[in-house]
């Protein structure tokens, strides 16, 4: 006798290298608390030392400020969010908590559609690519060599590293939604069980149900002796 759970026959319960997609996701969690917090260490000592991040005229063309204090003070508090919102779904896969896990689901489905709208602003403006290149700086790595490349293949080659990127991020999207579905399967008391023999199929109550309606009956009544 083989008992199946309906959540786990319409999608995977493992992302990539066998793992599990709990395992994933907190992996995935991790990494991301890594990069966000060695990018909040980077912002804190462009803070602490405003002139080691100001780069002259003769670096950028002109006198150009990498960022002002206002402009810090709001990119660490949205790394500071970032890094508690990355807890959040870590802690969330760890200890089994499905809400926890959604506003970490909610970023990667705006960081998709931000780089979705990437891909369609250089498929519709194709020639915004050799304007962006003509502003950099003149001594740019390889701005030379970009500039000469046939601008048809340029754009080609950025449109499928991009495809390659929300391939990716398309892929860690499921990965984490699986994991909420996985939670929010086991720890839901209404899923049902299906109870699978070799020649009948049975579809059992649930357990909370089935011990209340035991409950409810009378006893049956005592023996008499003869």
């Amino acid at each position: 006798m083989k008992m199946v759970a309906p959540w786990t026959r319409f999608y995977s319960n493992s992302c990539c290298l066998c793992c599990h997609v709990r395992t994933g996701t907190i992996l995935l969690g991790v990494w991301y608390l890594i990069l966000n917090a060695v990018v909040l260490l980077i912002l804190l000592s462009a803070l602490a030392d405003p002139d080691h991040y100001h780069f002259s005229s003769s670096e950028l063309g002109g006198d150009f400020e990498f960022m002002d204090d206002a402009n810090m003070c709001i990119a660490i508090a949205i790394t500071v969010l970032m890094i508690l919102i990355c807890a959040m779904a870590t802690y969330g896969a760890y200890k089994q908590h499905a809400a926890w896990i959604i506003p970490f689901f909610c970023y990667q489905i705006f960081d998709f559609a931000l780089n979705t709208l990437v891909a369609v602003t250089i498929l519709v403006y194709p020639n915004s690519i050799q304007e962006y290149i003509r502003q950099l700086p003149p001594d740019f790595p390889y701005k030379d060599d970009i500039m000469s490349v046939n601008p048809t293949c340029l754009v080609l080659i950025i449109l499928l590293f991009i495809s390659i990127i929300l391939a990716f991020k398309g892929y860690l999207i499921s990965c984490v939604w699986n994991c909420y579905r996985y939670i929010n399967g086991r720890n839901s008391s209404d899923v049902l069980v299906y109870v699978t023999s070799n020649d009948t199929t049975v579809l059992l109550p649930p357990y909370d149900d089935a011990t209340m309606n035991g409950a409810t009956k009378e006893p049956p009544p005592p023996y008499v002796s003869a």
